[in-house]
């Protein structure tokens, strides 16, 4: 069975999620926004690192890569369009926030409509810009689940007014990528609470000002 593992993390309350299949041993963090009550989890559940994918480069997403990358040893996934935000504190938005990022670089570049088996777990890549240029969603067909980061939120969506945003390119992420897929997913988002994909389709007040 897969589980799915949500941990609030960092100063902007990060949704992280901790994905992995039970009795596998390996895991994959998606979006580490810092790492101590992610190693608290995987130690208590005895689990390693596989790989660490990212939903985009904004610093409250990645602050905890370089730390979790240099303990556990794992592969670095990020679109190619945000690679340098892990090591640019501009474009990553931390010099803004008064902060700063631990520096690292991506071991593997994620690409639209890509396939990527981890931990045990399939995972399929939706390019979705617009928040970043780089932003992806994760879905995990077999538990029907979609990790939309920052593209879509319960009754929201990703803010574009930070450089390299794109009002025009996320909502075509979402009404193009996201709201083309067949059936209802759970959407878990970067941010606040769980919702599905059939529900933002009726009630995201955001998506219906464009039609």
């Amino acid at each position: 069975m897969i589980r799915i593992e949500r941990i609030p993390t960092g100063p902007l309350a990060v949704n992280t999620y901790c994905v992995y299949r039970e009795g596998n041993g390996e895991c994959v963090v998606v979006d580490p926004g810092n790492t101590a009550r992610i190693e608290r989890f995987l130690t208590t559940n005895s689990l390693n690192v596989a790989a660490i994918l990212l939903t985009h480069g904004h610093f409250d997403h990645i602050l905890g890569v370089a730390k979790l990358n240099e303990i556990y040893g794992a592969d670095i996934y990020i679109h190619k369009n945000d690679a340098q935000c892990l090591y640019d504190d501009e474009l990553n938005e931390a010099r803004l926030a008064g902060t700063s990022v631990p520096a690292c670089k991506a071991d593997y570049f994620l690409e639209d409509k890509q396939h990527l088996t981890l931990a045990g777990v399939d995972f399929d890549v939706i390019a979705t810009p617009g928040h970043t240029p780089g932003g992806v969603c994760f879905v995990i067909e077999k538990a029907k689940v979609i990790l939309s980061g920052d593209t879509l939120f319960r009754l929201s969506v990703g803010r574009t007014d930070l450089a390299r945003g794109s009002d025009s390119d996320l909502h075509d992420s979402i009404a193009y990528r996201l709201f083309a897929l067949q059936g209802d997913y759970a959407v878990y988002p970067g941010h606040m609470r769980e919702t599905t994909l059939n529900f933002e389709r009726k009630h995201n007040i955001y998506m219906r000002e464009y039609d």
